[in-house]
């Protein structure tokens, strides 16, 4: 609830008419996930101390739409995950002849965790239990759909094996409290609210992952990595879990002035407690984890910053 307050509070500030500020867009993702609670906390951030900007974030099917967003220049900024940005970047997987070459990055701001729900009585323990039941593999276009289909084909999984429901996060998890599906999978940073909502009500279950399977995911998208969900993350999550992680990229235009892409990674950086208090996700901003985990080059104004601080960038994500 505070992180959703803090997001429609930076809509409200963020669409205050301001005829010398400059207004920004933020593509985020649905209301129920981490991006949107997180992006409404950044657009108040720069609003507060990027003088001549506003900015207001908007809801979007997540990751893959938001590429097109910016790409187009629909939208400023936009958070996705990392699999997908280096798809866009790299013209591979679903861009595959729709190479985006002005996708770029000011920042890896935290890791993205699969997450796969069901109710505790559903008996579903694992991912080869999902044969034949009806779930939710997330909304069309986002990157939860893209890491559902990557983690499941790289463990002998198909869409045909089971009927899949493209639904976004409060659609899977009221579908999963009423029982019109057996489980949803979500790409998203841990805590997320609508699964916290669902725990309130139902009793659930986080399905774990063997070290065979996330083995498997790793060898299908190298930007995976194993992360542990930990236990009381989720009312009645008495045990960790073991799954998969993928780090979450702020992306811009190459486009973009490059003193505005500086200010804003500095901003990020330097003022993240003002984010960590709109959710705990931002506990992993970090220039050290956005220097090892961004997967495409940063925009030169993000350079410029971390070179100032002195970090190490690697040789991919300085742009050619």
């Amino acid at each position: 609830m505070k992180a959703m307050k803090y997001a429609v509070a930076a809509s409200l500030i963020a669409t205050a008419p301001l005829a010398s500020a400059q207004q920004l867009s933020i593509a985020t993702g649905g209301t129920g996930g981490t991006y949107y609670p997180l992006g409404g906390g950044l657009a108040e951030m720069i609003g507060k101390h990027l003088e001549g900007y506003e900015a207001v974030a908007e809801v979007t099917g997540a990751s893959v739409e938001n590429m097109g967003l910016v790409w187009r220049g629909d939208s400023d900024l936009a958070l996705a995950l990392a699999d997908t940005v280096y798809q866009a970047y790299s013209g591979t997987g679903d861009f595959e002849g729709r190479q985006l070459e002005n996708i770029r990055a000011l920042a890896s701001v935290y890791p993205n965790a699969v997450q796969i729900v069901t109710l505790a009585d559903s008996g579903i323990e694992s991912l080869s239990d999902l044969a034949g039941k009806t779930v939710s593999v997330g909304a069309p276009g986002s990157g939860t759909e893209l890491n559902a289909r990557a983690l499941l084909e790289a463990n002998g999984i198909t869409y045909d094996d089971f009927d899949p429901r493209r639904l976004n996060f409060n659609e899977t998890a009221d579908a999963i409290r009423d029982g019109d599906i057996a489980a949803g999978f979500w790409s998203v940073g841990p805590p997320t609210s609508s699964i916290m909502n669902l725990a309130t009500t139902r009793d659930i279950r986080l399905i774990g992952l063997s070290d065979e399977e996330v083995a498997n995911a790793r060898e299908e998208v190298s930007v995976f990595a194993p992360y542990e969900l930990r236990a009381g993350l989720y009312e009645g999550m008495e045990e960790g879990v073991q799954s998969i992680g993928i780090p979450n990229v702020l992306a811009v235009s190459s486009e973009m002035d490059e003193e505005l892409a500086y200010q804003i990674t500095k901003m990020l950086f330097e003022r993240t407690d003002e984010l960590i208090e709109v959710h705990p996700a931002a506990n992993d901003t970090t220039v050290e984890f956005s220097v090892n985990s961004t997967p495409i080059a940063f925009h030169p104004g993000a350079l410029r910053y971390y070179e100032e601080i002195g970090a190490e960038v690697q040789d991919h994500q300085r742009p050619e």
